[in-house]
């Protein structure tokens, strides 16, 4: 009896509440994947909105069981979302990213990233102040309001995933997705650096502190995620742990990334920047590092844990949408709600249109070349896809408003409701539009691809520049045959400046750094593989 008491108050420790919901949740995870698979030629559909849907579809199902008493299985979770969903998608996304693309576009990603953010939070942020009053939303004060502004600047990576392809438009991908990581990070620090402020004592100089709070906040954490970047591809390069066992290595792979997060949120950086340069600087040098084996588990892993996680997003906000308890504690009447969420999504279409289409027409009068321009087909495209808010901005609106002690608890669940459907209706709608407004408006007016090496005619300019003015025959040339050279080599420089940073870059890269860290080119030495033998022959 002793022993049968024993197990019972063994199992009575795993909460039967708890084990519901995660039936539940991979009995829908396993719903999706199969639905997924069968509308993966529907060009209305994708995971995401699948997803979303069948999260609505059971939490309504909950709600008709408890006879509308809670549809709430699982409460959502800060710590869940930030800390275990948000960083697998976020270093997936900047380990298989196309770096040739992602930094030829560069300059275009962090305008529109970090200004763009900007101009939209501010926006935004006057717009609510302006018209929450008129609405009646009386109790909220210039942080809740400054905090608006950052939620709702915040754009939704994970579905942009989703709706653009990395192949049929690079370009769009490129610049959406890369701004989208960048607009998160950026979204984010402003919302910590509002919390940091004291607005009790507000003078000249809140500006600057903001600004100076972004950016030690965005280097810092670009330089950790490098710094943690490195140090994996120069661990597994040097102690060759396929020598022994490729699982070492592929687990080393897993943890240091997700360390790179964790301390980023330890030293109060950003997390979503450390995470995405980390993945970056692997698929860079760690992962050719690794062994051909290792190569292709680390792919198909990172690749699948990234695409559990999306799902379980989706599925997570679209269950917590219909939590009846948030919005029993609104009194507001339905002509609020709408008015309220009008209201805020509203304030995002002109947040984005005010800095899309004037920051893509001032690119478009520094760069001169034929065929270089952002077409307006295009500039519509990313100003569309950029109007998708996810889990970020509920994540935030849940820390701005649940805790409302010294604020107003109807108007407090009034804006996280509000958000909530801001969330669904952008996500449902513009989510499936995507897609065949993409193919009306650009693959029907495309032209034929071109290659990069089309797109470059200057980079055999630039190294037959570069290399003669390096060669040691050019020494004995007279000083005026050595300037000519050098003159053209700065026009070129002035005129092309992505790409020859980009091959000095790769000249830097050939002769300091991967002989260091390793990367394209470097053999793993496994004794006993054909790759060991070959080495050791080449040894002899």
């Amino acid at each position: 009896m002793s022993h049968l008491s024993t197990l019972q108050s063994s199992s009575d420790f795993l909460s039967t509440t708890t084990i519901i919901a995660l039936t539940i949740f991979f009995s829908l995870l396993c719903a999706c994947i199969i639905i997924g698979h069968l509308l993966e030629e529907n060009r209305w559909a994708n995971e995401s909105i699948t997803a979303l849907l069948l999260g609505l579809c059971a939490g309504a199902v909950v709600l008709l069981a408890s006879k509308g008493n809670s549809s709430k299985i699982l409460v959502f979770s800060e710590d869940l979302f930030f800390l275990y969903l948000l960083p697998p998608i976020i270093f997936n996304a900047g380990f298989q990213v196309k770096k040739k693309q992602f930094f030829k576009n560069f300059t275009i990603i962090l305008m529109f990233g970090i200004f763009g953010t900007v101009i939209s939070f501010c926006l935004i942020s006057v717009g609510a102040f302006l018209l929450f009053n008129r609405i009646g939303v009386t109790s909220l004060n210039t942080q809740d309001y400054l905090a608006v502004g950052a939620i709702l600047s915040a754009t939704d990576t994970v579905c942009t995933l989703q709706v653009l392809s990395q192949d049929e438009t690079p370009f769009l991908y490129s610049v959406i997705f890369g701004e989208g990581v960048v607009n998160d990070a950026t979204s984010i620090v402003l919302f910590n650096a509002v919390q940091s402020l004291d607005f009790n004592n507000i003078d000249a100089m809140i500006s600057l502190k903001l600004l100076g709070i972004f950016l030690y906040l965005f280097f810092t954490s670009t330089i950790l995620g490098v710094v943690a970047g490195l140090l994996s591809a120069f661990i597994i390069k040097t102690l060759y742990f396929g020598r022994h066992s490729t699982d070492r290595e592929v687990a080393l792979m897993m943890i240091m990334a997700y360390l790179s997060y964790m301390l980023a949120e330890l030293l109060n950086l950003s997390g979503i920047l450390t995470v995405f340069f980390c993945g970056i600087l692997m698929s860079h040098y760690t992962w050719h590092n690794v062994t051909q084996s290792s190569r292709i588990t680390t792919k198909h892993a990172f690749a699948t844990m990234s695409f559990i996680a999306e799902t379980f997003i989706f599925l997570y906000v679209g269950m917590d949408a219909l939590d009846i308890d948030k919005w029993k504690a609104s009194s507001a009447s339905a002509g609020t709600f709408i008015a309220v969420s009008s209201t805020l999504f509203a304030l995002v279409l002109v947040g984005r249109a005010a800095f899309v289409f004037p920051l893509a027409n001032f690119i478009n009068c520094i760069r001169r070349r034929d065929g270089s321009n952002i077409a307006f087909r295009k500039q519509f495209i990313m100003w569309w896809a950029g109007l998708m808010r996810g889990a970020v901005t509920i994540a935030l609106s849940y820390n701005q408003f649940s805790n409302s002690d010294d604020k107003d608890t109807q108007d407090s669940a009034l804006m996280i409701t509000s958000t909530i459907i801001v969330v669904l209706f952008s996500t449902v709608v513009f989510g499936s539009i995507t897609k065949p407004l993409i193919e009306a408006v650009l693959l029907r007016h495309a032209k034929p691809n071109v290659s990069d090496a089309t797109d470059i005619p200057s980079l055999d300019d630039l190294r037959i520049m570069f290399i003669e003015n390096g060669e040691p025959s050019d020494r004995g040339e007279n000083q005026q045959a050595a300037a000519g050279p050098r003159r053209s080599s700065l026009r070129l420089l002035l005129t092309h400046p992505t790409w020859t940073v980009h091959y000095l870059w790769r000249k830097f890269d050939d002769r300091f750094m991967r002989p260091v860290f390793g990367g394209r080119g470097f053999v793993p030495f496994v004794p006993g593989s054909p790759t060991g033998a070959s080495n050791e022959a080449s040894r002899t």
